[in-house]
Formats: structure tokens, C-alpha cells, sequence
């Protein structure tokens, strides 16, 4: 599972893009740490552990015999690829073990394990939208000093536009994201095997490829689509409570 973030108001999610923070506004440069790393962490564990928990409703004990259907973070973080994520910006967790001959019913166990990841981050978008709405409506009707916390607001921001990332970019049909296996599921009768032949060689540098063409473009596609939901829950709220990043 590839991961690839960004962060509102500059270029990325890239600790070394957010080192000038560290020396023009210390405090705020923490602050984004202190919010990105229990976000980011929350995000991944629950997008494998639903790959995990999915497989075994399935039939396949796999990734729980394996340790992997929890909720601790750290057995589903790959070191490097974490280090990545924060520093390049591209990075990946631990691929959740699975073996589909278990499955009581082989497409249907494909598609809803394949699912099941990018569902629990749109489970999150919501969760973290409904918080939004709630805490900017109450903050509108209360006034309240803590309503406007740095640390609040770019949480639930990082909530939203992280996981709608997760969200959109895990089901492109590229390998190895979950949106390949749904690809492969469906077309592997009406596509010759070389495609996805093909896909399976290169889906890597293929990816490695789009991150590339977007850094150099400083166009990112799901940042886009997270501003409009963002901007969607502000014409509810008649308020942008993101102001108060400012404050």
C-alpha cells in the first residue's frame, strides 16, 4: 500500500520542505509534527488493519495468524517506508499477508479485501468532515477561546485532505495498490495477460513516475478534489474555520 500525502499550506507532507518552519516559526513547525504524525499513524493503521480484519471475515486468518489484524501502529509500519513518507514525500506500509485460496468465495473475498482498506479511510474523510462542521459550527455559536486552536484545526484538516488522498490514490489500477486487484478482477477476461503482466513489472516505476510529474508540475490532483470538499463544508458552515491557522 503507497502512501502520498500533502500538507496545506506548503509544497508537501515533507519534514525537510518544512525545515524553514523550524527556523522561522519553531513553535508551528512542532505543531505540524505533533498533528501530521497521530493523523498519518491513525490513517495507515486503519486502512490495514481493514485489509486484515476484511480477509478474516473472508475466511482467510492469514494476516491475523501474522499479527496484523490490530490496531497497534507498529505492526504496520515499515520503517523505511515511513521515513520516506515524511521526507520525500512517497512512501508505503507493511503489505497485509493474504492468502485468497481461503477466501469461502474467491471474487467476492478479493474484491471486499481489496476494498477494505480505502474504505476505512473514506470512513475517516467522514468522520473527520462531521467533526469539522461540528467544532466549526460550535465555534461560530460559543465563541470559545480553545475553539480556535492551531492544533485542532490542522488536525481535522489533515484528517480530511489525508485520507481523501488515501482514499483516491490507493485505488488507481496500477500495481501493487488495491485499485489494481478491483482492475484485475473485473478485466482479467477482456485484457490480454500482458497487461497486467505488464503492470505487475512496472506498476512501481510507473507510480514513482506520476510522483514525479506532479512534483515537477506542483500539481497534485487530490489536493484539488480535498480543497473543494473543504470548501464544500465551508459554504455549510458559511465560515472557513482554517482562518484560525492564521490567527
Amino acid at each position: 500500500m503507497l502512501a502520498m500525502p500533502r500538507f496545506f499550506g506548503y509544497n508537501s507532507n515533507m519534514i525537510i520542505q518544512n525545515l524553514d518552519l523550524l527556523r522561522s516559526d519553531p513553535k508551528l513547525f512542532f505543531l505540524y509534527l505533533a498533528c501530521f504524525l497521530p493523523v498519518m499513524l491513525l490513517s495507515l493503521t486503519l486502512h490495514e488493519w481493514g485489509h486484515a480484519f476484511a480477509a478474516h471475515l473472508c475466511g482467510d486468518d492469514t494476516a491475523r495468524n501474522f499479527g496484523r489484524m490490530t490496531l497497534n501502529p507498529l505492526a504496520h509500519i515499515d520503517p523505511i517506508g515511513f521515513l520516506m513518507l515524511l521526507f520525500v514525500g512517497f512512501g508505503w506500509a507493511k503489505p497485509v499477508p493474504v492468502n485468497s485460496r481461503n477466501y469461502r468465495n474467491y471474487k467476492a473475498g478479493e474484491a471486499i479485501v481489496s476494498l477494505a482498506g480505502v474504505a476505512m479511510n473514506l470512513l475517516l474523510v467522514l468522520l473527520f468532515s462531521g467533526l469539522y462542521l461540528l467544532f466549526g459550527w460550535l465555534s461560530i455559536k460559543t465563541g470559545a477561546q480553545w475553539m480556535r486552536s492551531k492544533f485542532l484545526w490542522f488536525v481535522l484538516y489533515m484528517g480530511i485532505s489525508l485520507n481523501v488522498t488515501l482514499f483516491l490514490f490507493n485505488l488507481l489500477p496500477i500495481y501493487p495498490l488495491d485499485g489494481y486487484h478491483i482492475f484485475e478482477l473485473l478485466l482479467a477476461k477482456r485484457l490480454p495477460m500482458k497487461v497486467f503482466l505488464f503492470l505487475r513489472r512496472y506498476g512501481s516505476f510507473i507510480l514513482i513516475g506520476i510522483f514525479l510529474l506532479m512534483r515537477v508540475f506542483d500539481f497534485y490532483p487530490t489536493s484539488v478534489l480535498s480543497g473543494w470538499l473543504l470548501d464544500g463544508l465551508n459554504d455549510i458552515l458559511r465560515f472557513n474555520p482554517l482562518w484560525y491557522l492564521y490567527i
